[in-house]
């Protein structure tokens, strides 16, 4: 996958980084630790389902077994104009909703063996300290060289998983360690992002 095909979102008009992160569902991932610290839920509490429309957004699935969900058009206008507004709405002026042309919803389970970015956010979320940290600046750096054509679209979650494996971990970083861990992060992920660079030039140029 080149970065132009990972960039053609059918619905979203997200920017590079959020685009390939949504390929991959490395933001998913960060959205499910999001979640996690936002509103005091335990990880096996929070569960990521594939929506092809782009039109649910969140649900949240009462005792009783009832549903309470978010319905919108896909436009990051709404919820960065209502993060400004709350917790008053304000008037959009983009497309709205139609109900009656909405067709059929489907959801489905994601794929975690395609996905391995959506598993390592589990995983970081779940162990704390210090491997969200490092899982993140390594993820920057990664879809950065995949977009300047550096690194294949496979080589991401590589990169990543090779860097959250070689960091030393902290249970209790404060701000200063995490600026540590992010920096030791980068610095690993950028000699992982060379190296497979070389390593794809040299395929490139024996073929």
């Amino acid at each position: 996958m080149t970065p132009g095909e990972a960039l053609r979102h059918p619905n979203w008009d997200m920017g590079g980084k959020i685009t390939i992160d949504s390929a991959t569902l490395m933001n998913k991932g960060l959205e499910v630790i999001e979640a996690h610290w936002l509103f005091d839920i335990g990880f096996d509490r929070i569960e990521v389902v594939v929506h092809p429309q782009s039109i649910i957004h969140s649900l949240v699935e009462f005792i009783d077994g009832s549903f309470l969900g978010q319905l919108g058009a896909p436009d990051m206008r709404l919820p960065i104009q209502y993060a400004l507004s709350y917790p008053e709405r304000w008037e959009a002026s983009g497309e709205r909703l139609d109900l009656l042309k909405l067709g059929a919803l489907s959801f489905e389970p994601p794929r975690m063996a395609d996905f391995p970015c959506l598993s390592y956010a589990y995983e970081a979320g779940r162990r704390g300290g210090s491997l969200p940290c490092a899982m993140n600046a390594a993820n920057e750096v990664a879809v950065a060289a995949f977009l300047r054509g550096d690194i294949g679209f496979t080589d991401i979650p590589a990169v990543i998983r090779s860097v959250m494996d070689e960091i030393p971990f902290e249970a209790s970083p404060d701000l200063d360690a995490l600026l540590r861990h992010d920096e030791l992060a980068r610095g690993a992920a950028a000699v992982r992002v060379a190296a497979r660079s070389a390593v794809r030039q040299g395929g490139e140029a024996a073929a």
